[in-house]
């Protein structure tokens, strides 16, 4: 007869995600976990009140390091989450917010990706000059002779104005720098 194996339980391992490190899928700190009350006073501390809502969650980042997310109330943030991540150094029983904010989550209202400036731009916006009609340059109407009477007298109280000026001594400007 051969021996019967040994009955020895195996060790259930925390499940593994791709692209998530396995001591950011253990068991959460239990003190920083229960530490909610402390997480929603460093938030409100930051933000208004009325902007965030219920706890969703605690989630381990590591040892002795926990992230609490919220609702967000925030306008304008449908789907969003606050979220203060707390830490605590060994045989500790403080709390110390290591960082928060506020984070998207899949049901999230997010604006469309930015896509590059030149990137953006479609062929018909590039050709300028199909795009915006000729228009007449007052030299273009002066050779046609197609000059109103107004702004003829006006071009004369021009002609007038700079007169006064020179004898007034105003010369340009350009002659004032010099």
């Amino acid at each position: 007869m051969t021996p019967a194996p040994s009955a020895k339980p195996e060790r259930a391992r925390p499940e593994r995600r791709a692209g998530v490190p396995a001591w950011r899928v253990g068991k959460p700190d239990a003190f920083l976990a229960g530490s909610v009350d402390f997480a929603r006073a460093a938030l409100v501390d930051a933000v208004d009140p009325a902007q965030v809502g219920r706890h969703l969650a605690a989630k381990s980042e590591g040892e002795r390091l926990v992230t609490h997310l919220f609702e967000s109330l925030r306008p304008g943030y449908r789907g969003w989450r606050w979220y203060v991540t707390l830490a605590r150094v060994s045989r500790s029983k403080s709390p110390t917010v290591s960082e928060l904010g506020i984070l998207p989550s899949e049901d999230s209202v997010l604006a469309p990706e930015w896509v590059p400036w030149s990137e953006r731009i479609r062929p018909e916006d590039s050709d300028a000059s199909a795009a915006t009609p000729e228009r007449e340059t007052d030299d273009d109407a002066a050779a046609a002779g197609e000059a109103a009477d107004g702004d003829a007298a006006a071009d004369e109280a021009g002609d007038d104005v700079d007169v006064e000026a020179e004898a007034a001594g105003v010369t340009d400007i350009d002659d004032e720098l010099d």
